[in-house]
């Protein structure tokens, strides 16, 4: 269940070009992806739904915070009215400062889908598992040597088929 209703939420919240993920595209977002910086979304052809991230974020609030009002509003209301301005100030600002945590978790967990996906087309023979730090270091090694675009695919390909064929 909790499978499915992140599932929903990251189907909701972003839209997804047809358009397929370009190779060094794909490089390039496993590469940020790995050391944990977040992808630029036009790398993986993907954009939020401002209005639906604000709806569903909206109604997550709602799930949480109205049943802790429910708990708490007898207490708060009986005591000084600074409290309850400061509490008010606290929540308010966990609201914000979470639609931000939020809006990067839902980006971070789109990017692992759609770099896995894009994966499989163009290393259908590679698991992302095994082989995404291996790719990024050759895809930085390709960098430094200032590899052509046109030569990428076949260099990093080679490079990979040799690395596998030496490990076993």
């Amino acid at each position: 269940m909790k499978e499915n209703l992140k599932k929903y939420i990251l189907d909701s919240i972003f839209v997804v070009s047809k358009q397929p993920v370009l190779f060094r595209d794909l490089l390039e977002a496993n590469c940020l992806f790995n050391e944990g910086m977040l992808v630029d979304g036009a790398k993986l052809n993907f954009k939020f739904r401002h209005s639906k991230t604000y709806k569903i974020y909206a109604l997550i609030c709602i799930l949480f915070l109205f049943p802790l009002l429910v708990l708490t509003h007898h207490f708060l209301s009986n005591i000084d009215a600074h409290i309850s301005i400061l509490v008010t100030v606290a929540v308010t600002s966990v609201v914000f400062i979470g639609f931000d945590m939020f809006k990067v978790w839902a980006r971070k967990e789109k990017s692992r889908e759609l770099i896995k996906k894009a994966w499989a087309v163009h290393f259908p023979y590679f698991t992302y598992e095994k082989y995404s730090t291996k790719v990024e270091e050759i895809y930085n090694e390709a960098i430094k040597n200032d590899i052509p675009k046109k030569e990428l695919e076949q260099y990093v390909l080679e490079k990979l088929i040799l690395q596998k064929e030496s490990a076993e």
